[in-house]
């Protein structure tokens, strides 16, 4: 069975695999000195919340857009307009060497595109990139995909087991990783021309189940959070993939964050107010840490499922309601059935569930959700089937 193979290989993978404390408390407890550090957020009005530690400022609206804007910037004088791309939710797009050498990671298509506009020796350039991009650390916190900035190889490689090189061998060393850039350089180089220069880069395939080799990675972290809020597995698994394809490092136009894309300001508001006790919202780095991120995240659903959606009666019916939620917010999902939010919840609770998932497939105000709905359920048969 795959979801015992994910507990036995993460619990190899961590210190242990003894059970997570409950949460630090719930809804109007007393202040705390000692709150936990995992959280992942989304507000009752939709979008996922990232809020951090008190060591850390959460970023204003204005900040987050004036930071892709001086990347966009920096990134269309050497790339041009066609070709400028910036990290998404399925996507990891890293710049080095004064943006002018970027490494792009396809997760949902399993490919890996390590690029150079470099003029002064692109191959060199290009080959460092290359082992920079295999060897970057599973800790999102030691990779800065907002700037220009090295990264730091040591730890275990995040996308160790992801990719084999020539010898069909892991890649988790820097003599192999340089081994195979050299392979790649002089065998699979190619160029494109751009409107300022020519692009020199190399295409990297993904193992088969990289996805799988992903899943590994946050399996423990998954089933304790499952625990810690009474939230079904199979339900995260779901969730992961459909917001990043379990891409740690992902991030929206929404300004939404890591692995569950959790909007700070709003979901992570809530978990932080309503489930941590503690002030403020959690920040980007905060969210971009698995661990956290994937608290966050289920303790909204928590919040979904006791607070928001606590008067829907079918059980069926309220996993709906969650999941939808999640998306596109507990007022999204009543607006479905009725302006006022009382009468939609009448109206909710005499539907059957398979009356509640058409209304909200395709009734909902926003495309988005109804679409949201059906590929997590989907996603979520997968997982239980495995």
């Amino acid at each position: 069975m795959k979801k015992a193979w994910l507990a036995v290989t993460a619990c190899l993978l961590t210190v242990s695999c003894s059970s997570s404390p409950t949460p630090d408390c719930i809804y109007n407890c007393a202040p705390s000195t000692n709150a936990g550090n995992n959280n992942h957020n989304s507000n009752h009005n939709g979008n996922h919340d990232h809020n951090g530690n008190n060591n850390h400022a959460a970023l204003t609206e204005a900040q987050r857009q004036a930071l892709f804007k001086y990347l966009e910037n920096q990134v269309k004088k050497q790339w041009g307009d066609k070709d400028y791309l910036q990290a998404g939710k399925h996507r990891y797009v890293k710049y080095f060497d004064g943006y002018r050498t970027r490494a792009h990671i396809d997760f949902d298509n399993g490919k890996i595109y390590v690029s150079t506009v470099a003029n002064y020796a692109p191959e060199a350039t290009l080959k460092k990139a290359i082992e920079e991009t295999l060897l970057m650390p599973a800790d999102p916190s030691q990779v800065d995909i907002f700037s220009d900035k090295s990264i730091p190889l040591n730890g275990k490689p995040f996308l160790l087991g992801q990719v084999k090189d020539h010898e069909n061998q892991n890649i988790q060393w820097p003599w192999r990783a340089g081994k195979y850039a050299d392979y790649l350089i002089a065998n699979k180089l190619k160029t494109k021309k751009l409107q300022h220069g020519t692009a020199y880069y190399v295409e990297i395939d993904m193992v088969n189940d990289h996805l799988e080799q992903r899943e590994y990675q946050y399996a423990d972290l998954i089933r304790q959070a499952a625990k810690r809020y009474d939230i079904d597995e199979d339900l995260i698994y779901a969730i992961v993939k459909t917001e990043s394809s379990f891409n740690p490092f992902a991030v929206s136009h929404a300004g939404a964050y890591g692995l569950m894309q959790v909007i700070p300001k709003t979901a992570g508001a809530d978990v932080f107010n309503l489930v941590k006790n503690k002030p403020g919202i959690p920040t980007k780095e905060y969210l971009f840490d698995p661990a956290n991120n994937i608290d966050t995240g289920t303790a909204y659903f928590y919040i979904l499922k006791n607070r928001y959606l606590k008067e829907v009666q079918h059980p069926v019916t309220k996993d709906y309601a969650m999941i939808s939620a999640y998306n596109g917010g507990t007022g999204g999902v009543l607006a479905t059935f009725d302006t006022d939010r009382k009468q939609a919840m009448k109206d909710i609770n005499q539907l059957q569930p398979n009356q509640v998932y058409w209304a909200l497939t395709n009734k909902h105000p926003k495309a988005e959700a109804r679409r949201y709905l059906e590929k997590v359920l989907n996603f979520q048969k997968e997982f239980e089937s495995m």
